[in-house]
């Protein structure tokens, strides 16, 4: 049985740098872009690990190395969590990957906690700052030495102090992450089925791999009776893997 890699992730990019000339509704033309964006950090961690950390502070607008290090933990990673990833952390990353002529990873699952927040949930606000005080139990990071834009802007201008700050900041949002992806797990319609990474009989929670099952009554579909168990776990619901007549015959044929 291997275990499936559960990549928590997070980024921080560079802005675009841009001429204009007013401060309110104004289109900014491609012919006024000085300096493309780019990734200045990332945070990962394995489920239930430490957190890892990389950034560009010698050379913040030059993320290749970047890169190739945040490309190697996608291509081993199975599943990947995030919040926004889906709208925002790995559609920049694959952006910046293909200008970079670096080849894809391979193909992984991803789980948006905002998406799942919205899906699920009525929430106040979808926002880490929110779902991680009041869900989560672990406030997202906040920078007051440079609030604001002022972290990024000094970041840019090679400022040890803001990129400490900044470091800080990336790997608390992956903290908060985490440990939403974990209240939130029990609640996930269509969480990857992680009993695929197993090849025992013994039934299993789909959602976090225990066996730690109790049975708990039957669900009835159009297709026939499913025993229904609770996970010990991590709290969630699933169905046995065959139908109870289907059991019940396969025993009567056997003769248990």
């Amino acid at each position: 049985m291997r275990k499936p890699k559960i990549l928590v992730l997070d980024i921080e990019t560079a802005p675009l740098k841009v001429y204009t000339w007013s401060l309110w509704d104004e289109n900014t033309g491609l012919n006024q872009i000085v300096e493309e964006w780019s990734i200045l950090a990332v945070c990962a961690k394995w489920l239930g690990k430490k957190p890892m950390y990389r950034d560009t502070r010698k050379s913040p607008r030059n993320d290749r190395k970047l890169l190739l290090w945040v490309r190697a933990l996608l291509d081993e990673a199975d599943i990947v969590i995030s919040q926004n990833g889906q709208s925002f952390d790995i559609k920049k990353i694959n952006a910046r990957l293909i200008a970079e002529n670096i080849p894809p990873y391979s193909p992984i699952r991803q789980i948006d906690t905002k998406l799942v927040a919205k899906k699920h949930f009525a929430f106040t606000s979808n926002r880490l700052e929110w779902l991680g005080r009041h869900i989560a139990k672990e406030p997202k990071s906040s920078h007051k030495k440079f609030p604001g834009f002022e972290l990024w802007a000094q970041c840019l201008a090679k400022n040890n102090a803001a990129w400490e700050e900044m470091k800080r900041y990336n790997i608390q949002d992956v903290r908060a992450t985490e440990k939403l992806y974990l209240k939130m797990r029990p609640w996930i319609a269509g969480h990857p089925n992680l009993n695929v990474f197993s090849n025992s009989d013994v039934e299993k929670c789909p959602k976090c791999g225990s066996d730690d099952l109790f049975s708990n009554g039957f669900r009835f579909t159009q297709g026939g009776k499913y025993r229904r168990f609770r996970c010990g776990s991590c709290g969630g619901w699933c169905f046995g893997k065959a139908t109870q007549l289907l059991k019940e015959t396969t025993k009567l044929l056997l003769g248990d």
